[in-house]
């Protein structure tokens, strides 16, 4: 039975899908006005994960993950490009999905877009103050009253009265109370903005999930995802508005993914540590960051370094080099890798595990070359969506100088057979200096790939 790590309750649960068979999943997505980090990279890979593996458990998933296309920074960054805001956010989108396209990582089910759901947000934002959760400030914006929802810190495990105390606490007048939090801000000048029954403005960042999640799921889900950062206060925010708006249960189960860090910091734009998507496929192929992402526990730190992208692509070298001139066949048995492999994913999506299940798999496939093994191991790793590409392409790279290769091993061939060892040293040595490795076969044939 698979079981969940549920932050809400801190602990892991069974899983049972509010409606058999059924799972609605809806994840905090990107704030769109610049290019995909580390970070964004790790929630895309996780959650395309955890949906792989619930539809290959045979439920119908419908995977939700939003995008926040209207804030302060967008506001600021289209400001100082001197771009009209919408601009700017569908090009930080297509690049988004482009990263995401690199990274083997599926479109969710549903997309939506703040600027879209306008409607929903305001008639949300109209219940909550009918039912006394929110008010209109002095300053026209509206307001979530925390005092009101006695939940309040439930998920995060904080106390009202610790935070209303915090000395960290930003003082506005206009709020009834410190912890109070804005649901609607009042236009200012030259900023987008909507009409709503307060007048023009535009919606507070939390009030922006609620009103998407429960517009695309339900009042009512299972599973809401996102990173650890975003537990307190987003999430715990979501909670205390769509709980007040609807006087039903939010979401069962809430999964958190841990931070990537560098030199033990999160990796963040606001700290300005952090490697673009981009960046790093100009370095590393898109397979080796998703490995590398999927080798430790969505719940724990992962460590970015060179050393790290490294030793995945060496792993992923190794498994690719194991399926290397293997047919791959049908497979209708059961065996011991897939249980394995099953019951690492069933324990909190351990992939790290469920890696070394493939590793396991790889070690005995090298020795017998079985099509059975083979097949298996294909089937299991793209699970997690690895293994996807023709064995040889990954080993040799996309290059233009395949031939030049082929024929200096050729004559590197021709020496040996002419006992000329020193020439046939050298031509190994030219090429190992281009990161070209040489495997000679028992019957005189090499083979190659990249380093």
């Amino acid at each position: 039975m698979l079981k969940i790590y549920n932050t809400l309750t801190r602990s892991k649960e069974i899983f049972t899908p509010r409606v058999a068979g059924q799972v609605g999943l809806y994840v905090c997505g990107m704030t769109v006005y610049d290019y995909c980090h580390v970070g964004h990279a790790r929630v895309m890979v996780v959650f395309d994960t955890v949906t792989r593996y619930l539809r290959y458990l045979d439920y119908n998933v419908t995977y939700v993950r939003n995008i926040t296309d209207i804030d302060d920074k967008i506001i600021h960054r289209a400001n100082e490009n001197g771009e009209d805001f919408h601009a700017l956010t569908e090009r930080f989108i297509d690049a988004m999905h482009e990263d995401e396209h690199a990274l083997f990582v599926l479109p969710p089910d549903r997309e939506p877009r703040a600027t879209s759901s306008i409607d929903a947000i305001i008639a949300m934002i109209q219940t909550l103050i009918e039912r006394d959760f929110a008010y209109v400030g002095h300053n026209g914006d509206v307001f979530y009253a925390v005092e009101k929802f006695n939940d309040y810190g439930k998920l995060s495990g904080k106390n009202l009265d610790d935070l209303q105390a915090g000395e960290r606490v930003d003082i506005d007048l206009a709020k009834r109370n410190p912890m109070d939090f804005v649901l609607w801000k009042m236009a200012k000048a030259d900023e987008p903005s909507w009409a709503s029954p307060w007048g023009h403005g535009r919606p507070g960042w939390h009030i922006e999930c609620s009103a998407m999640s429960t517009c695309c799921l339900g009042n009512h889900f299972d599973i809401h995802g996102g990173g650890m950062d975003l537990q307190f206060p987003h999430h715990e925010n979501e909670i205390a508005q769509s709980e007040g708006a609807t006087g039903e249960k939010f979401v069962n189960l809430w999964m958190h993914n841990g931070f990537v860090r560098i030199n033990e910091e999160k990796m963040s734009k606001s700290l300005g540590n952090f490697f673009t998507v981009r960046e790093v496929l100009k370095e590393y192929r898109p397979e080796v960051i998703r490995f590398f992402i999927l080798s430790s526990h969505y719940r724990s730190p992962l460590n970015y370094s060179d050393e790290s992208l490294k030793d995945a692509a060496a792993g992923l070298t190794r498994l690719y080099t194991a399926l290397r001139d293997v047919k791959i066949i049908q497979l209708e048995n059961d065996d011991e890798y897939k249980q394995r492999f099953e019951q690492a994913m069933n324990d909190d999506f351990n992939t790290p595990v469920a890696l070394s299940v493939l590793f396991d798999l790889a070690r005995e496939l090298n020795k017998t070359k079985s099509s059975a093994l083979a097949t298996r191991l294909k089937y299991l790793a793209s699970i997690l969506g690895l293994l996807q590409e023709n064995p040889e392409n990954f080993l040799k790279g996309e290059t233009d100088d395949d031939a030049a290769i082929e024929t200096q091993i050729q004559a590197r061939i021709d020496a040996k057979s002419a006992k000329n060892w020193a020439l046939a040293d050298q031509i190994r040595d030219e090429l190992k200096a281009q990161n070209i490795i040489l495997e000679d076969a028992p019957d005189g044939s090499t083979r190659w790939r990249r380093e």
